[in-house]
């Protein structure tokens, strides 16, 4: 790998505004969803499927912008729905398993080289830097990750809203505590997701204010529902008794959003960290999603099991081809 000590990152950005529903990016724009507050804006963008890659992603290196990211990243996941607690099976496999898979994703990137690519990217430099000095406030890598999931039973709406996440992930916090540095995942069972999931969408990331500060969220719906939009079978052509190829999707669209919050962790107005010139659309994840900008999906052992990810942006080192998408570092 080529390597200098340059950085930044890009970011999934969504924010909750009042006014009107609408994804800035690839002219899609997903239904509305009314709520007790009027409607909601989805400003920024959300991690497109596969049949909608995102025409604002560039080659050019991220650049800081001022805002914060996670100097000491956790991770707290709320499977969202009694269908959790009451088991539900697809495509030959329980939800036991897939939690089993997220859980073990999550509880294995930190530490990992994979998990590495994001720790070249700080906060405090100044605003239009690609690179960090040493002694930066840097992304750390911690291992431990996964500091705790839980079964959230109050029920699902028939129609779920970016609002509805953004309290699904404020309770999350509730229950767990409040950690400035933390990602709280939201994650809703089979049949059960916001409007456009698998046709225009796999995940996305943003954050939201709560009586106890301002908390980084990303929404991850049942992966296995939308296929190969979504990932299934990306890396892995057969399926196995553990879900690799059925559960790709997953740590592919799961890990996309966490590499893109843990570098901004605040994605909207004037807290945007580590974009690069496309803007909200041209994060550290998008710009190789889908094997964009040279990048390759591999799949990487965390413990006794392997996962499939996608490449991360990287602006100090390069993969043997060149492409600043690589899935190790340094």
């Amino acid at each position: 790998m080529k390597r200098s000590r340059l950085v930044a990152s890009s970011l999934a950005a969504v924010a909750v505004v009042a006014g009107v529903f609408a994804i800035a990016f690839s002219g899609v724009t997903p239904h509305a969803h009314a709520s007790a507050g009027g409607t909601e804006v989805f400003h920024g963008k959300v991690f497109p499927t596969r049949n909608k890659i995102n025409p604002s992603v560039t080659s050019s290196l991220l650049t800081y912008h001022g805002g914060p990211i996670s100097t000491g990243p956790v991770v707290y996941i709320n499977y969202w729905g009694s269908q959790w607690n009451t088991g539900f099976s697809t495509g030959g496999y329980t939800s036991a398993q897939a939690q089993a898979y997220v859980n073990g994703f999550f509880g294995g990137i930190g530490g990992s080289t994979w998990g590495a690519i994001d720790t070249q990217y700080c906060q405090g430099v100044a605003v239009g830097s690609t690179s960090c000095p040493a002694g930066s406030a840097f992304i750390g890598n911690q291992t431990g990750l996964l500091k705790g999931t839980w079964v959230d039973t109050t029920s699902l709406p028939k129609r779920i809203g970016q609002s509805d996440i953004a309290n699904a992930a404020t309770r999350l916090m509730q229950h767990f505590g409040y950690n400035a540095n933390a990602i709280y995942f939201v994650m809703t069972p089979s049949g059960h997701s916001m409007s456009g999931f698998g046709t225009q969408w796999c995940a996305w990331h943003t954050s939201t204010s709560t009586s106890s500060g301002t908390i980084a969220f990303a929404y991850q719906p049942y992966s296995p529902d939308a296929g190969a939009n979504c990932g299934q079978n990306y890396v892995n052509s057969s399926n196995n008794s553990f879900g690799n190829g059925y559960f790709d999707g997953f740590s592919i669209t799961g890990g996309h959003e966490w590499a893109e919050a843990e570098t901004d962790m605040q994605p909207s107005g004037s807290t945007i960290a580590w974009q690069g010139s496309g803007g909200g659309s041209d994060e550290n994840g998008d710009k190789c999603a889908w094997n964009q900008n040279g990048g390759v999906s591999a799949n990487i052992t965390l413990g006794s099991n392997f996962y499939a990810v996608q490449p991360i942006w990287s602006n100090g080192t390069t993969s043997g081809s060149g492409s600043h998408c690589v899935t190790t570092y340094p």
